[in-house]
C-alpha cells in the first residue's frame, strides 16, 4: 500500500500541492468554502502566480470576465494577454456596476454593462484562442421561465452578439 501512496505523490504530488496552495493563496478555510468568497479577489498576480506553481500548458484557466470583473482593478483585457496558452475555456458576460461592490448580470453588449466586450473578444483573438466561448448567464427576457441568471433567450442574443464580434475582428485582421 505504502508504494501506491508513493507513486500516487510521485505521479500526482505537484498537483496536489498547486490545490493546496491554490486554497492558502486566496486565505480559504477548507470547511468554510464558498465561491463568493473568491468574488473582488481574483486579480492579475494571483492568477500568475498559480500558473507558475504548476509550470505547464495544462494548468490553465476558465476565463470569466464576469468572475475576473468583480475585481475593478482588473484589465480584463491585459490579463488575457498576459495569460496566452494558458486560457483553456472562455466565459464570457458582462455586469454592470451600481457602486464598486454592487454589481448585476447585464446583457452581453458593451454599451448595456461596465465591460468592453469587443475588447474582450480582440485580446482573446490576438493570443490565437481558440477554445470554446459560452455566453454565460443570460437575464429572463420575454416572459421566460427559467433557473435565475441562465435565460436561453438572453444566452443566445449574447452567443449571436459574441460571434458577430469575433467575426468583425477576423475580417479586420484579415485586411490589415
Amino acid at each position: 500500500m505504502l508504494f501506491v501512496v508513493n507513486l500516487l505523490y510521485q505521479r500526482f504530488g505537484a498537483i496536489f500541492m498547486s490545490i493546496h496552495q491554490f486554497v492558502k493563496l486566496f486565505c480559504l478555510n477548507y470547511q468554510a468554502y464558498s465561491p463568493t468568497l473568491l468574488v473582488g479577489k481574483l486579480s492579475k498576480d494571483n492568477i500568475l502566480r498559480m500558473m507558475k506553481m504548476v509550470d505547464d500548458p495544462h494548468n490553465g484557466i476558465t476565463f470569466c470576465s464576469g468572475s475576473y470583473g468583480t475585481n475593478l482593478d482588473n484589465d480584463l483585457p491585459d490579463m488575457i494577454r498576459s495569460l496566452k496558452g494558458r486560457v483553456h475555456f472562455a466565459h464570457v458576460r458582462n455586469l454592470k456596476f451600481n457602486s464598486p461592490t454592487d454589481f448585476e448580470e447585464a446583457a452581453h453588449l458593451s454599451s448595456d454593462g461596465t465591460f468592453d466586450m469587443h475588447a474582450i473578444m480582440r485580446a482573446l483573438y490576438d493570443i490565437g484562442f481558440t477554445g470554446p466561448i459560452r455566453p454565460d448567464h443570460g437575464r429572463m427576457i420575454w416572459d421566460e421561465v427559467a433557473m435565475p441568471g441562465y435565460g436561453l433567450y438572453d444566452r443566445a442574443l449574447g452567443a449571436c452578439y459574441l460571434q458577430g464580434l469575433w467575426e468583425a475582428i477576423d475580417k479586420e485582421a484579415k485586411t490589415k
